[in-house]
């Protein structure tokens, strides 16, 4: 193996394994930190977490485990993936696991770039922008789990850090490669996360060609685009035909995330006629729904049945008002993710998940050990094939997709699109 990845969600994870996929690497993500080693053609491993809104002391413990696993596989340099939207609790996570990754792998000027401009996400002046706007004024400001009402991310990062935070800014990026590489070793010796500005892929695959040589990466997936070329250059990358099959039968769709993209693709969906279900936040806390009759209306309607609670921010976070906000989000992932495994076993094939918790509470319930990766449905999001049953999935973080992504998701898991 040569690049492991440890990312802190599901939805990240798939995101950054199709972007390594896409580039020729022979890329896996793996669901938790795997118990046995990996296959010897694998290029690339992705370990995937459910550490974002977790307290730090116990992301920074999962996430060693991860890093000592890819370390046991062999691996030459390490990315810790986190969103594009750079979200996490107040603590972090992202600057306390970053801080002890880079400690232990004695790294230096670690750069930390969330940006993914084929998704809207760029970086400039160290604020993070959503397609035109600030990230204060995107709609994360009102994420149920991780609101981020700060755009700029080198104050929020060195809220979370006991190291210094620096900046590159998009003036040297512009440079090209020598002018990056240059750069970070001026940071000088000492532990430092580096905030790197980016508006465009070549920016970000300069900014990759700069980091050949750095043992630790973090950032969304985009800072993985100038990655394999690294590799190749090296001559340790063997190219491979694709082997990705699409799985015919039952297709559902599960949706937990409120962003505005998802909650327009309920929207979209619905007016095209496919079955759509609006579960009550309240209902579920309360224990209002019988798990099984939602599989049986799942079963009983034709085309991709969609089951949601995605509602409006402010509907949302008046049920975390009553109910306090980590017990509505666990009764919403426990529901979710006891359907999934009834659907599963009635024998649903094809199985689209949007919002990060909501796809991590599903694949832990299910107990997929390991993931190959498909092509690419819309970007940041791949269909996905669990390794050791027929069963294909699409993992979409909750503002990724077009209008259409539910349709268009199960047309590709089954091999038709």
């Amino acid at each position: 193996m040569i690049l492991g990845c440890i990312a802190d969600d599901f939805t990240g994870a798939s995101d950054v394994a199709n972007t390594l996929a896409k580039d020729g690497m022979h890329t896996v993500l793996y669901s938790g930190i795997p118990s046995v080693a990996a296959r010897k053609e694998v290029d690339a491993g992705v370990v995937a977490l459910k550490t974002r809104t977790m307290p730090a002391t116990d992301a920074i413990v999962s996430s060693l485990a991860a890093l000592e696993w890819l370390r046991s596989q062999g691996c030459r340099q390490f990315l810790f993936k986190y969103c594009s939207t750079f979200d996490s609790t107040d603590r972090g996570n992202i600057g306390p696991v970053a801080e002890v990754l880079a400690s232990v792998l004695n790294a230096q000027a670690v750069v930390a770039c969330p940006a993914f401009p084929s998704t809207g996400r760029t970086v400039y002046q160290g604020h993070l922008f959503v397609a035109d706007r600030l990230l204060s004024d995107s709609g994360m400001q009102n994420h149920p789990l991780t609101p981020m009402r700060d755009p700029d991310i080198r104050r929020v990062l060195s809220s979370q850090s006991t190291v210094p935070v620096g900046h590159l800014p998009h003036e040297v990026v512009r440079l090209g490669t020598e002018a990056i590489t240059a750069a970070l070793a001026r940071m000088g010796d000492e532990p430092r996360l580096v905030i790197v500005d980016a508006i465009s892929d070549d920016d970000l695959i300069a900014v990759g060609s700069a980091l050949a040589q750095a043992p630790l990466v973090t950032g969304g997936s985009g800072i993985a685009l100038g990655l394999p070329s690294n590799y190749r250059r090296a001559g340790l990358l063997v190219e491979r035909p694709a082997a990705w099959k699409g799985i015919r039968g039952p297709a559902a769709a599960i949706a937990g995330s409120v962003s505005g993209a998802t909650r327009s693709q309920v929207v979209h969906h619905e007016s095209a006629g496919q079955p759509v279900l609006r579960l009550q936040v309240d209902r579920i806390v309360d224990g209002g729904y019988e798990i099984a009759q939602l599989a049986e209306w799942v079963l009983g309607n034709d085309g991709v049945p969609l089951v949601t609670t995605t509602a409006e921010p402010e509907t949302v976070a008046a049920a975390q008002q009553r109910h306090g906000r980590e017990y509505v989000a666990s009764s919403i992932e426990m529901l979710f993710a006891s359907l999934a495994r009834i659907l599963v076993s009635r024998g649903v094939t094809r199985l689209i998940l949007a919002g990060g918790e909501t796809s991590g509470a599903v694949v832990g319930e299910l107990d997929v050990a390991a993931m190959t990766i498909g092509p690419e449905i819309d970007p940041g999001v791949p269909a996905l094939a669990v390794v050791d049953r027929p069963l294909t999935l699409a993992l979409k973080s909750g503002n990724f997709g077009s209008p259409d992504f539910f349709s268009k998701a199960a047309r590709v898991l089954e091999g038709s699109e």
